[in-house]
This record gives structure tokens, C-alpha cells and sequence, in this order.
């Protein structure tokens, strides 16, 4: 497959393929929009329970959302019974906001078939696919290694070092108002504002529904940002989850030269020694 989405009909005709893991990385908040609540769980058939609050963070970097160290993302890999053969496919309970984040962490630690649900869970009710009360459990251990793909994940001193870089394009996936500074932070102290010289495409933008746009319109909305085909892009947000809803819609669009800035405003506006617009 040469997207990194799959469609509802594709995982309905695929749910009893032996190699298949179907992981759910919804995360107990939501910010950025309004959340769908449900009122009781349900679960596309045999899918597995990701945690990924609890597996695919690290807990021991004082950043907030930080990616799992190589380390952690074998040992919960481990626990999902991913192994080489598995084919992993990625949803989420709102329709695509934290499953992306899930999608990239495990590109970035080297496992390449992974993939996004188009439009999720609730895209999945909303056609009357069948669902069930209860997770599924791994059916053996995993045996995969993550191995940290600096390309894909990048930091403050990378951010800070390539302001202005004429090949390198910073776009933050929050709302207008919080880039522009109109709009207050969630975190209490932290600064409004933006990295200087990054470009805005809040995360709504690129979805129709629960569903990504189609690669025709996204291509239309980098084009419109005045991105370059030959820079690399680097994403930002709040916390390092909406930057990969972004992430996705760029890959989707064909753009694959793209990093994620872990940290994030939480740590670029929390830092009054960086500059910000």
C-alpha cells in the first residue's frame, strides 16, 4: 500500500488476516476540538488496546507527550505483539487525532507498516461496522526493535539552529489564535505566540470530518502555505500530538521529508530564553 491511510472497507475485508494488529491510540484528553464522548466503549473487532498515555511516552523526560525512548517503544511493542510480519493499523475514538501520533512514532523507530484508519472509530459506526465491548488481547509477544530515526524527530537546538533555513519549513498545527497570540495557552504560564518564521496550518484544516482530506486538496493547502517541495518540514503543535495529523496529510500529499518537533510549544513557549513572533 502506497498511502499511509487504509479505508473502513479495506479493514472490514482484512479483520481475519493472521498477520494483521489493530491497535486503538485514543487518548483520554483532547484538546485543539471539541471531543466526541461516548457512552459506553466500543471496539472495532480485535483490536488491541495501545495505551499509548501509558506505552508510548516517555515518563521519565520532564517534556510533556515526549517519544518513547527506543527502549520503551520495544518493550510496548513487545506487549502488543507486533512483530516483522505484523501489518499494524492505527485508529482513534475521535476520527484522526491521536492515531497519527502513534503512526509516526512507529516510523520513527523504524517499523514502516503502519497505518491510519481513515476516519476512525467513528467513521467506522457511522458506515454500521460491527463493534464489540472489549479489547482484544496480543495472540503471542513481539519481537521488533525500535531504533531511533533522528531524521524523523527533532529538537529545540535543531529548531532554534535552522530559523530561517531556506530549506527547512516549521509549521505549527494549533489554532490561528494561539499562533498569533489572540488566543490563551491551556498551560497555565506559558507564552502565546509562535516560532519566528513558522508557517500556521491548524490540524481542522486538512480533515473533512473524521476523514484526511483527499491528496488533491492537501496538495492545494501546502502549495497555499508557501511551503517548497524540496524543504524538509518540520511540525509543531502543542505538545507533539496534532503536529502529526499534519504529518500524515503531508505524506498523503507525497511530501516525506518530514520531522516531528517533540516538544513542541510546551517546551519552545515555556523557555523565555527562545525568541517567539
Amino acid at each position: 500500500m502506497n498511502s499511509p491511510l487504509v479505508t473502513t472497507d479495506w479493514l472490514a475485508l482484512h479483520l481475519e488476516d493472521p498477520d494483521l494488529v489493530i491497535l486503538d491510540a485514543s487518548m483520554e484528553v483532547v484538546l485543539g476540538k471539541e471531543p466526541l464522548v461516548y457512552d459506553e466503549l466500543y471496539v472495532i473487532p480485535g483490536a488491541i488496546s495501545c495505551q499509548i498515555d501509558k506505552l508510548l511516552f516517555d515518563h521519565h523526560s520532564p517534556q510533556t507527550h515526549a517519544m518513547p525512548t527506543p527502549e520503551q517503544f520495544t518493550d510496548a511493542a513487545h506487549t502488543l505483539g507486533i512483530t516483522h510480519n505484523s501489518t499494524v493499523v492505527i485508529y482513534d475514538d475521535q476520527g484522526i487525532y491521536s492515531a497519527p501520533r502513534a503512526w509516526w512514532t512507529f516510523r520513527a523507530m523504524g517499523f514502516e507498516k503502519v497505518f491510519v484508519l481513515d476516519g476512525g472509530l467513528p467513521q467506522w459506526r457511522a458506515e454500521g461496522k460491527d463493534t464489540v465491548r472489549q479489547f482484544a488481547s496480543p495472540t503471542q509477544a513481539g519481537d521488533i526493535k525500535g531504533r531511533l530515526l533522528h531524521h524523523k524527530v527533532c529538537d529545540t537546538e535543531f529548531v532554534l539552529t535552522h530559523l530561517g533555513h531556506a530549506n527547512v519549513d516549521i509549521i505549527d498545527a494549533r489554532a490561528a489564535g494561539r499562533f498569533n497570540g489572540t488566543s490563551p495557552e491551556p498551560r497555565v504560564g506559558m507564552r502565546s505566540g509562535h516560532i519566528p518564521g513558522s508557517l500556521n496550518l491548524p490540524f481542522a484544516q486538512v480533515l473533512n470530518g473524521f476523514k484526511m482530506k483527499s491528496t488533491k486538496e492537501l496538495h492545494t493547502i501546502f502549495a497555499k502555505l508557501d511551503t517548497s517541495n524540496n524543504a524538509q518540514r518540520v511540525f509543531s503543535c502543542g505538545s507533539g500530538i496534532t503536529a502529526c495529523i499534519l504529518i500524515l496529510a503531508s505524506y498523503v500529499a507525497g511530501h516525506h521529508q518530514a520531522a516531528l518537533y517533540d516538544g513542541s510549544w510546551a517546551v519552545w513557549g515555556g523557555d523565555a530564553a527562545l525568541p517567539i513572533e
